[in-house]
Formats: C-alpha cells, structure tokens, sequence
C-alpha cells in the first residue's frame, strides 16, 4: 500500500486547430481529464504526479462520468491505494489510464528518477510521429495533404464510401510519404477487398481497424495484401489471443488499456505473439503523449500527433521538431 495520498481532478477543455473529422463525426475541442495524486514531503513541499486521459463516446465515455469514477476513489488514494491495486479496483479504460500515469509519474517523483530510471529500460529516443489528415472528400484531403506532404509518416482517416477516390487523391498529394490508413470501422465486407487493393495500388502500408469491431472475421477469410492493424477491436491483454487471424498488428492507446502499466505488459504478451505494434493517442495535450513515448520505443508505427492537431499545447510540451517527436522533459511528465 502507498502512503496516503491526495487526489484531485477536472475537466479541461483545448481547441483543436481548424477541426476534427473521422468517420463517426467532427469536433473542434478535445476534453481531457487531468488526475493529480499529490502528498507534502518531508521539508513541506507537494510532491504531486498528474496524468491525462481522454473520454471517447465509443466505448459509453463521458468526460463527466470519467471525472466522477475518478473523483470516487478519493478516500481509497487517502486510504493507501497503490498502482497495483488499482488495476483490479476500476475497469480498463480512460479514467484508469489518468490515475495510473498520475502514479507512475508521482513514484518517479518520489524516486528522483526518470521514468525510465524506474522502469529499469534505457532512456528513449526521439520517433517519427505519423500526421493525420482528417476525413473530408477527396479534394479537401488532397489539399491538406499537400501541406504536410513533407513529412514522412501520414495518417489518412477514411469513411467508407468514396475511400478509393481519397486514397487515389492523397497519394498524388504525396508522392514520397509513407502513408498509413484509418478507416475507423467504416469498411463493410462488400467493399473490403475493393478497398484493401486501392491501398495497396497507392503503397500504403498499413490500415487501421477498416471493420466493425466484432464484424472483422472477413479478415481471416482474405487474403490481405496490406498490413491490417486492429484499434477497436483490440483493448488489453485479454483481447489479444482471439486476433491472430484477423490482424497484422495492434494499436495501443493508454485510454484503452487504462494506463502505462497494462500498456507495458500487452506490448510484450502482443510481440509474443507475433503482432507488430503502433502506438496511438487521441487528440489532447503533451501530457497524453508522454506516458505512451516508453510504449513508442518498441513500436513499428508511432502515432503520437495529438498535440499538434491542438491550436496550442499545455506548458512544457512535448518538443516536436517537424515530425520528430522527443521524449518528455522532468516538468511535464516522468
């Protein structure tokens, strides 16, 4: 058990740069928890570790919900509730991953060490971050593609019909980029293997969860010419085992494991199982980012944009240089 603790939280809300869009809507804000876990030291100072997360409607997340099931584990943090018990104490999903990150960072603190110093791993590296491009048609996209044409590593949302001629049209944007899919389930058995060979054509490199969650065993019937990267249908450990067939690789994201402890041990069960790994984020600040970098290090695709989809990041941000993406500074994370 840990020493009691103090545990805050609240709602904050970031404007997002021009918008928003996948195939299950549009948005101009992310809305993001930040947890603080927090306890005077022994020369009177706070010693507090925070984290971030981000509700998703997907998954019957709310911002509100999220901050109360936070906010109703206040008296176990002050009771001694630690990083392992937590695991068992709320369900995987966004209001674990603020808490478990608060933690991870709050034991750093404590230690005076780099995250990395405590997990026993070497110091990260700076990544090459994928760059979305929104849903749009596909004049719109090849537009926006134009501009970050320069970069080496796009993520192109799609949304189902139409997705042939906004491959086409991205691709002629961006001749030398490596380009990436997220069909964010949009894709239908009927026009899957249509779909799947216009990637291919254009050399995309890898898609993201182009069927419904559930819907996928179209997948393990096909033959794919394209690396398939399960997202929604894959969540934690648990969920591993049943995606082999179906899925090249898999997507973590912290706000589906419920935090950088879950996350650390699904990368290594995943690559025991043969799975390539990516490493994703929803769209939200530096302090969302930074837990996923120790993930990143082992990943084939990284995909930790989300600061620079927002019209300003939170103080000691991560630093991005174009697409290059460092590991967190002492002041933000870690």
């Amino acid at each position: 058990m840990m020493p009691s603790l103090t545990l805050a939280a609240r709602i904050e809300r970031w404007p997002i740069a021009g918008g928003f869009t996948i195939s299950r809507g549009a948005k101009t804000e992310a809305a993001v928890i930040v947890a603080e876990v927090s306890r005077q030291s022994p020369n009177g100072e706070a010693i507090v570790g925070r984290g971030e997360c981000v509700p998703y409607a997907r998954y019957g997340e709310t911002p509100e919900a999220t901050l109360e099931a936070i906010l109703g584990l206040r008296d176990a943090f002050r009771d001694g509730l630690d990083r392992q018990a937590l695991q068992s104490r709320i369900p995987a999903g966004a209001a674990r991953n603020a808490l478990d990150c608060a933690l991870w960072d709050f034991e750093a603190k404590v230690a005076k060490k780099r995250i990395w110093d405590v997990l026993g791993r070497p110091e990260p590296r700076p990544l090459t971050t994928a760059y979305t491009i929104s849903l749009g048609t596909p004049e719109s996209m090849a537009e926006a593609t134009a501009r970050a044409a320069h970069r080496p590593l796009l993520k192109i949302k799609l949304g189902g019909d139409g997705d042939e001629a906004r491959i086409a049209a991205v691709r002629r944007a961006a001749p030398d980029a490596e380009l990436i899919i997220d069909a964010n389930e949009a894709w239908t058995g009927g026009n899957l293997e249509r779909h799947l060979a216009a990637c291919a054509e254009a050399g995309v490199t890898m898609i993201e969860q182009p069927l419904p969650a559930g819907q996928d065993q179209a997948l393990a019937r096909i033959k794919r010419p394209v690396a398939v990267c399960a997202d929604e249908s894959v969540h934690d450990r648990a969920s591993l085992e049943g995606l082999r067939e179906r899925y090249d690789a898999i997507n973590i994201k912290l706000d589906k494991t419920g935090g950088l402890t879950e996350a650390l041990a699904m990368a290594d069960a995943a690559q025991a199982l043969g799975f390539d790994l990516m490493v994703g984020c929803m769209v939200a600040t530096s302090l969302a980012m930074a837990p996923a970098m120790m993930i990143a290090q082992g990943a084939r695709v990284v995909d930790l944009d989300g600061p620079l989809l927002l019209a300003k990041d939170r103080d000691n941000g991560l630093r991005y240089e174009g697409s290059t993406v460092y590991p967190p500074n002492a002041g933000l994370w870690g």
